[in-house]
């Protein structure tokens, strides 16, 4: 797999050695990142925890169960954002989009054009077909994301998400299809 080098940042596959930047990410965003992305957060709170996410996404990208690609700024490589190609169905020929961007290179146009290029890769492999986007109305950024990259909004899943200590939320489904 191939990174990607963009004027401003580049996306690359989790590596290895991307503990310590991951840990450092999720640390300086916690408050910003734990409603949509708990998991995320609770895998990384420490370095230590940190290496041991990394090893299972590094091993679960190279079996090709869901992709997750880092958003790093090219100066000090330090991590500003987040994709997952998730719920990965070669089946079905699906899988879900998620992403996060760190809390001050948010409203740049980073997170659109990270999303846009995964989303193309992702939609050129032969085993993907369908792309999900689930995002919360309110979240208007997101939304926004979805919709600059030619994602569809297809219909509200009731109840799809529980933040934490909150109750269920509807959430919007915008779809991207391959029409081969």
């Amino acid at each position: 797999m191939n990174s990607f080098h963009l004027a401003q940042f580049e996306i690359n596959p989790i590596l290895d050695r991307d503990g310590w930047r991951i840990c450092d990410f999720i640390s300086s965003n916690e408050d910003y990142l734990k409603r949509y992305f708990p998991n995320t957060v609770a895998a990384n709170l420490t370095p230590d925890l940190s290496n041991i996410f990394v090893q299972e996404k590094v091993s679960e990208f190279v079996s090709g169960h869901e992709y997750l690609f880092t958003l790093k700024e090219p100066e000090h490589r330090k991590i500003i954002g987040l994709i997952y190609v998730q719920e990965v169905d070669r089946i079905k020929k699906k899988a879900e989009i998620a992403y996060c961007i760190g809390y001050s290179y948010k409203n740049k146009g980073f997170t659109s054009l990270a999303v846009k290029t995964i989303s193309e890769w992702a939609i050129a492999q032969p085993h993907l077909d369908t792309l999900r986007i689930i995002v919360h109305h309110s979240n208007i950024a997101s939304l926004k994301v979805a919709q600059n990259c030619g994602y569809i909004w297809k219909k509200t899943l009731a109840k799809e998400h529980t933040p934490p200590n909150e109750e269920p939320l509807d959430m919007e489904l915008y779809i991207l299809k391959n029409e081969r």
